[in-house]
């Protein structure tokens, strides 16, 4: 077992852990850490406690310190230059003609670099624009290609459910999202509908896939034949939460003998009926190709 603390930065929903080197902190308390990108300024967000060793992705970096009112000071000051050092930054990027998409700023606390984080479609060369940066703030620069991913968790907002994204309030990491998740959960396929501020699939779509799945487990799918206790059925709607199946008994027309469906609709339990075609995929929404490769293009990860 190692003693550790939890630590937030400003820039990033995720929780790394520190070795607290002998001293207690508590929730909310601002330190000094040495990150890969130089020292930064953080938030205690778990108080001391001991993990397993397994948990530990990587060797534990030390608290530097515990912030002082200095350094608080500083952080507010790097706060007011961040407006015109993206300022400059965005003019520098229109003289020197490149297709990128400025999204923010940050002074390392102990002065030493300046990080401008900005989007692309594809790979920019910035070092043109490196150097007259540098040339300009007579310090070291730093240009960080993110993806929209995280672009949509820096600028923040509110997602289609009107709360603030997620991404930019307590998610951690990003997980992987597909197409199938959507499908899982009877979703349309409506692009406009599945998709976040980002321009890529809903995180929220990998929240409740897990139970989806367990609630699936032997379900028909809609529009799939099934023997029922009263007979042959075809399914209209399958209630995942409350385990039921509601159908349509298919009949057959005493004068033509072609195949007909009762317009009274019985419900039944899993257990109670028995898949005829047991290997049916879930049903897919027939969609032009338009629409799919626009939802090809959600799928797409950084």
């Amino acid at each position: 077992m190692v003693e550790i603390v939890g630590v937030g930065f400003m820039k990033s929903g995720k929780t790394y852990y520190f070795d607290p080197i002998g001293l207690k902190f508590g929730f909310g308390d601002m330190v000094i850490v040495e990150t890969a990108r130089g020292l930064e300024m953080g938030r205690i967000l778990i108080e001391n406690k001991m993990v397993d060793e397994e948990e530990l992705v990587a060797a534990l970096k030390p608290v530097t310190r515990k912030a002082t009112d200095k350094d608080i000071a500083t952080y507010n000051e790097n706060l007011a230059k961040r407006e015109p050092a993206m300022k400059v930054c965005a003019e520098k990027i229109v003289k020197h003609k490149l297709e990128m998409k400025l999204i923010d700023a940050e002074y390392m606390i102990d002065g030493s670099k300046l990080v401008f984080y900005f989007s692309a479609d594809g790979r920019v060369d910035f070092r043109d624009l490196a150097k007259d940066l540098a040339s300009y703030f007579k310090i070291r620069i730093e240009l960080r290609q993110i993806g929209v991913r995280d672009e949509a968790k820096m600028l923040g907002g509110l997602g289609v459910c009107g709360r603030p994204l997620c991404c930019s309030k307590w998610l951690h990491d990003f997980q992987p999202v597909s197409i199938k998740m959507a499908k899982m959960q009877n979703l349309s396929l409506n692009p406009t509908k599945i998709s976040g501020t980002c321009g890529r699939l809903m995180c929220c779509l990998n929240f409740e896939n897990e139970t989806y799945k367990e609630l699936r487990k032997g379900m028909p799918n809609d529009n799939e034949r099934v023997q029922t206790p009263d007979g042959l059925a075809k399914v209209i709607k399958v209630d995942y939460f409350n385990g039921q199946i509601v159908t349509r008994a298919i009949e057959k027309d005493p004068k033509t003998g072609e195949e007909i469906f009762s317009q009274e609709l019985k419900s039944y339990p899993k257990d109670k009926i028995v898949r005829i075609n047991k290997k049916k995929n879930v049903a897919e929404e027939e969609i032009d190709e338009e629409t799919a490769k626009e939802l090809a293009r959600l799928s797409k990860e950084w």
